[in-house]
């Protein structure tokens, strides 16, 4: 039983492991920018009498890590499900579950970015809510602890 445990154990790092250490190269940006709101957007029309739309203007390291977490491993259509599940309704109940994730369960903190990633894509102020509530640095810092510390053994 301990045997497959540590196959288990070791299957998940080998997953994931790159993917972190990608999502790593964004963290002191991350850190850098908690809190702060990276909103601000583009109205072409400005001082025209023409009706136009404004249009959102993002950071290009935001777009960068967005870019790069969507390629990782961790991306999961079927968030929505783990969001259930453990029934997460707002930030805070996802800095509960990024704290209380074990290696078993990283899948967890992939469903959380998935969510933020993929509803972003349709509502432009979600992955700058990511960065000013600070879950996508926690998540990241929290992925990189639990890679670090497993793989030490």
């Amino acid at each position: 039983m301990l045997q497959e445990n540590k196959e288990s154990v070791s299957r998940k790092i080998t997953k994931y492991r790159k993917d972190v250490e990608e999502l790593c190269r964004y963290l002191s940006w991350l850190e850098s920018k908690q809190g702060q709101d990276l909103r601000s957007s583009y109205d072409p029309g400005e001082g025209k009498s023409a009706v136009t739309i404004t249009v959102p203007v993002y950071d290009s390291t935001l777009l960068g890590f967005i870019k790069k977490a969507q390629k990782t491993a961790f991306m999961d259509r079927n968030y929505v499900y783990v969001y259930r599940r453990l029934r997460i309704n707002s930030p805070e109940d996802e800095h509960r579950v990024i704290d209380t994730t074990q290696i078993m369960e990283i899948e967890n903190l992939g469903a959380i970015l998935s969510s933020y990633c993929m509803r972003g894509m349709t509502k432009s102020v979600v992955w700058s809510e990511g960065v000013r509530n600070g879950v996508f640095c926690h998540l990241v810092k929290r992925m990189k602890e639990l890679i670090e510390f497993w793989s030490a053994e």
